[in-house]
């Protein structure tokens, strides 16, 4: 009802009668629901940028008041995404693009100060907002007052009562250093970082841990984040390591940049063996068959790094065990698996390693 009440203009007779649309809007603003609220916010935002002026000051602003006052802070969340539309037709939604759409005098004392009221609020929803529009912010101010009031309000956010705060500034942290500057990264949000990265919730610090340093265009980020995966290993336990680190250790696998060092030179095969081998021969074993078929085809970058030697060792007998798998789609996989294998390893392996073995099968009853 929230999404669709925001196309409803054409069946209520037009623009001059928009505002019969806002009552029942109004009241989904207030709901518990996160997603029924935002797409109601969403629905006015529509409604509002269409109104008349004068429908606007009578029926939309008063709305806007009314919720800013509310009893509940559901209802203030609301508010937050709608006082851009009375203001100005800018269809921003976060704080900071509405002091984007204000002029700069009003910047730094009327924006500022509803942003550090808002930093000061019970609700920690409310000042995971607040975080969000830190870096939108950030970048409108001069760099020494975004230093004297952003800064510290991240800092002071990394050690937030409220996981949820804490986990979207590890979310925002590549744009929160953006806006404060190399200086002040170094000196306070770095720390920050270590700070997040060692938090007693997994999800913070695996949304530190990935961000999306592992994507990033600089060689030497990547390089960084190779050589602390394995140390992460033990303390992220299997099931994070196998859905968040080795997905990350993969990606290094494939990385498109040939001046990079090896990602095995960085972790060490022994680490490797100690630490992410572990998840990669249970991820082989699942008991998902997709989850097999999806590993099987990682085998072969994964052996033109790690070697035939240690190869042989620690894989070899899976590639061999998947050729006799129950499910057809993964025998189908094991068998060009091995074709790939024999490319890369050569004639002579293949006669060693997998001939023979393909000759036994052949008395294989099924």
């Amino acid at each position: 009802m929230a999404e669709e009440l925001g196309v409803f203009i054409p069946y209520v007779g037009g623009i001059e009668h928009a505002s019969v649309l806002l009552s029942p809007l109004e009241t989904l603003c207030t709901v518990e629901e996160t997603h029924v609220r935002e797409r109601a916010v969403e629905s006015l935002c529509r409604i509002g940028s269409q109104m008349r002026e004068t429908d606007l000051v009578a029926f939309f602003v008063p709305l806007v008041k009314r919720l800013a006052a509310g009893e509940w802070f559901t209802a203030r969340v609301s508010a937050c995404g709608l006082f851009h539309i009375p203001y100005s037709r800018d269809p921003a939604t976060h704080l900071g693009k509405f002091a984007a759409a204000m002029e700069p005098a009003h910047l730094k004392t009327d924006i500022m100060q509803i942003f550090e009221a808002l930093t000061q609020d019970d609700q920690d929803y409310v000042r995971v907002l607040v975080v969000e529009g830190c870096a939108a912010l950030g970048k409108l101010l001069e760099p020494q007052d975004c230093v004297a009031h952003i800064l510290p309000v991240i800092v002071n956010f990394s050690r937030d009562k409220s996981w949820r705060v804490r986990y979207m500034v590890a979310n925002q942290l590549y744009e929160l250093c953006e806006a404060v500057g190399p200086e002040p990264t170094k000196s306070d949000l770095i720390p920050a970082y270590v700070r997040l990265l060692r938090d007693n919730e997994a999800e913070v610090r695996i949304a530190a841990a990935g961000k999306e340093l592992s994507f990033g265009s600089s060689p030497h980020v990547r390089s960084a984040l190779a050589s602390v995966i394995t140390g992460m290993a033990p303390v992220f336990g299997k099931d994070s390591t196998i859905d968040h680190l080795l997905p990350l250790f993969l990606l290094f696998l494939k990385d498109e940049f040939p001046d990079d060092a090896s990602i095995l030179s960085v972790i060490g095969i022994h680490l490797l063996s100690l630490s992410l081998l572990p998840a990669i021969i249970e991820l082989a074993e699942d008991r998902h068959w997709r989850v097999r078929l999806a590993m099987i085809e990682y085998i072969p970058l994964l052996a033109s790094q790690l070697g035939v030697g240690f190869f042989d060792d620690k894989l070899g007998s899976l590639c061999m065990k998947w050729l006799q798998d129950k499910v057809n789609s993964i025998r189908d996989g094991a068998a060009n698996n091995l074709k790939r294998l024999a490319e890369a390893f050569g004639p002579d392996w293949a006669m060693q390693h997998i001939v023979p073995q393909v000759l036994d099968m052949m008395n294989n009853p099924h």
